[in-house]
């Protein structure tokens, strides 16, 4: 039994018996605190550096308003330089055949005049050394060197390219106007001459034919 006079010994506890212990956890609960402090900072980048990528696609996205704007008008300017070349090589082309239907219309007009110029000369109403013969004559002479030829002439070969056969007569061998060797259909009348520029007809002439016998 003990003794009731006997002091009694404060009671020992974990904590105390162990001392180490409590150090321990608290020195560990330091280290994490400091390590978790510690541990943004240094994921943290340093001042003036980049994350891979970032500063090229910054440079990229951030082009300035001028630089931009230039570049649309260069290439609004090439655009059309590129379109007047084209335009100025097909008016260059094309400006010889307008020239030359031009030309051609303007002679065509003229044809009813000549037609008259012929009819009269027909019937003996220009007579050598008058006035209006000497007009017609100088007029056929302009109208010459802008490439206008009479086509359609007695005797000759029938040719459907510039001869538009109305009649299909006899042939007339004592008619001396008429080849004697001829061997194919020949045009015996020319009722309307045709004229021709260059190489196109512009009116056929009218005309009739007949086979040599």
């Amino acid at each position: 039994m003990t003794d009731p006079n006997q002091p009694i010994e404060p009671e020992v506890t974990a904590d105390a018996a162990h001392p180490e212990a409590e150090e321990q956890v608290v020195e560990a609960e330091v280290v994490d605190e400091a390590a978790a402090d510690a541990a943004p900072e240094s994921a943290t980048p340093a001042d003036g550096a980049t994350a891979p990528g970032e500063g090229e696609a910054t440079g990229d996205a951030e082009v300035h308003p001028d630089t931009a704007r230039a570049d649309k008008l260069r290439d609004d300017y090439l655009r059309l330089q590129a379109e007047y070349v084209n335009y100025k090589r097909r008016v260059d082309r094309d400006l010889p055949v307008h020239k030359e239907r031009a030309v051609h219309d303007l002679l065509e007009s003229l044809l009813p005049v000549l037609d008259e110029i012929h009819l009269a000369e027909q019937h003996g109403d220009l007579p050598e050394g008058s006035p209006f013969r000497a007009i017609a004559d100088k007029l056929e002479q302009v109208l010459a060197k802008q490439g206008l030829e009479r086509v359609g002439v007695k005797g000759e070969a029938f040719d459907p390219n510039v001869h538009e056969a109305l009649m299909h007569g006899a042939w007339d061998a004592s008619d001396p106007e008429l080849p004697s060797d001829a061997t194919a259909t020949t045009v015996v009348t020319v009722l309307q001459p045709g004229y021709r520029a260059g190489e196109r007809v512009l009116r056929a002439a009218r005309v009739a034919v007949a086979d040599p016998q």
